[in-house]
């Protein structure tokens, strides 16, 4: 083991070298991140530290669940955070490492390691995500808040006999100060009290022609309608070519709108065992971990089942964090600009009077589709992680009842969720298409980051 981490040393020095002789003045400050780095890096705590952020992912997965106000867009952005968060606590641990710092909208001047000090990042990790879920989830009941504190307890256990107590003790300030400085600039985002006020009563819905109206059989007030005003992660957000990719309201049979509704209309009442399955799996309503929250529980089976290394993992839990808070705040911003009335409304005024959707029609405008953007954006993460040709099989959704579902692929995920919607009952199929599309758009932005 020695033989082998010194090897690593040296040729991770020689790597170094070479990268500044060939550009010094560019990575002047990765220099002193590398040289810092290089007497500080416990090995062990990188390669074998991804059990720790997954265990708290899937505590995070029980709060989405049981914290009041956590809908998806508000579960997206806790995920976001708890990912930054993570990401920022082990970056320093490898010297061809970048901090987000600088790259993500108003991050600066996060707090660093001590020069030639050594920690254990799993455990900086450890206590940078217990913090950072704590604050959070501030309305997580009394037997969660404790659920959280003995997972913290339980994590440092099976990690601290390997440090010295002042390691320990440094390593775990370090992951609290990233926590306290990442969750200080996310209260200036514009969603921090999200999970208070869904459904604001100052908010006046748009009349006239083809606009969206509240849907039975629950008749709420629109959902998150400012929730497109808030700042997103990424500095430069994909062009919003949106508004010419939807047919113009007609009730005109022969229209392009009137025979997108009628296909809902007709899938909807004529659905195969396997549609109706597929609906129902890709549900994830009130009372579940979300769309968002099914997309990182699955980006966390993966980490698991394919043994990713603890910055490895926060890599990948930080992009498909980031993706899933900027999907929903550009996806909101869609539903809200174009308040498209919803399928069900358009059905019963001028196909059938009875129809009502195989599930329920979420209190929001059509287009475009939160499924098919949340998945798109993760789908399209994950590809660049394990490829476009890597099959998975999701286990998520076995303890409610489900088999466990098989994917060929990535692509093969993102459409069955996006048509999931269709088979429901509570999108038109140029929703989730050009769902799909603006996913796709805003992961090569998100990959383009530099971790």
């Amino acid at each position: 083991m020695k033989s082998i981490c010194l090897l690593t040393r040296m040729l991770s020095i020689t790597l170094i070298f070479s990268m500044l002789a060939c550009n010094k003045e560019k990575l002047a400050e990765r220099e002193t991140l590398s040289a810092e780095t290089m007497a500080a890096i416990d090995v062990q705590s990188l390669n074998g530290g991804a059990a720790v952020p997954v265990s708290w992912y899937k505590l995070e997965l029980k709060l989405i669940k049981e914290s009041s106000g956590f809908t998806p867009p508000v579960a997206a952005r806790a995920i976001a955070y708890t990912g930054i968060t993570l990401h920022e606590a082990v970056v320093w641990g490898t010297p061809w490492g970048h901090t987000l710092s600088g790259q993500l909208n108003g991050l600066s001047n996060l707090p660093k390691p001590e020069k030639w000090k050594k920690y254990n990042w799993a455990i900086a990790a450890n206590s940078a995500m217990a913090q950072a879920i704590k604050d959070l989830f501030p309305n997580a009941s009394a037997a969660n808040q404790q659920l959280i504190t003995q997972l913290e307890a339980d994590n440092l256990a099976a990690l601290a006999d390997s440090c010295s107590q002042a390691e320990v003790d440094r390593s775990i300030y370090f992951g609290r100060q990233i926590a306290t400085a990442i969750y200080q600039w996310s209260s200036t985002d514009g969603g921090k009290d999200g999970y208070l006020n869904n459904f604001p009563t100052d908010y006046v819905p748009p009349v006239g022609p083809g606009l969206w109206v509240s849907t039975p059989p629950q008749f709420q007030r629109a959902m998150l309608p400012y929730w497109g005003n808030n700042r997103l992660l990424l500095k430069f957000a994909p062009s919003d070519t949106a508004g010419a990719a939807f047919p113009a309201y007609s009730t005109d049979t022969t229209s392009a709108f009137y025979q997108a509704a009628k296909y809902v209309y007709q899938k909807g009442i004529s659905l195969t065992p396997e549609e109706n399955l597929i609906a129902r799996y890709w549900a994830d309503g009130g009372g579940t971990f979300t769309p968002p929250g099914h997309l990182i529980a699955i980006t966390a089976q993966l980490v698991n089942d394919e043994d990713l290394s603890l910055t490895g993992a926060a890599k990948l839990f930080a992009q498909v964090g980031i993706g899933l808070n900027d999907a929903a705040i550009l996806c909101w911003r869609h539903k809200y600009r174009y308040n498209v009335l919803r399928p069900v409304t358009y059905i019963r005024a001028q196909i059938d009077s009875s129809w009502m959707p195989l599930i329920g029609t979420p209190p929001f405008p059509s287009f475009t589709s939160g499924h098919s953007t949340f998945t798109s954006v993760s789908g399209h993460i994950m590809a660049a992680r394990f490829g476009n040709s890597f099959s998975f099989t999701d286990h998520q959704k076995v303890p409610d009842g489900f088999a466990p579902r098989p994917f060929a692929n990535f692509q093969a995920m993102i459409n069955e969720a996006a048509i999931s919607r269709v088979y429901g009952g509570i999108h038109y199929d140029f929703d989730s298409e050009v769902g799909k599309t603006a996913g796709y758009n805003l992961a090569l932005r998100v990959l383009a980051l530099q971790y």
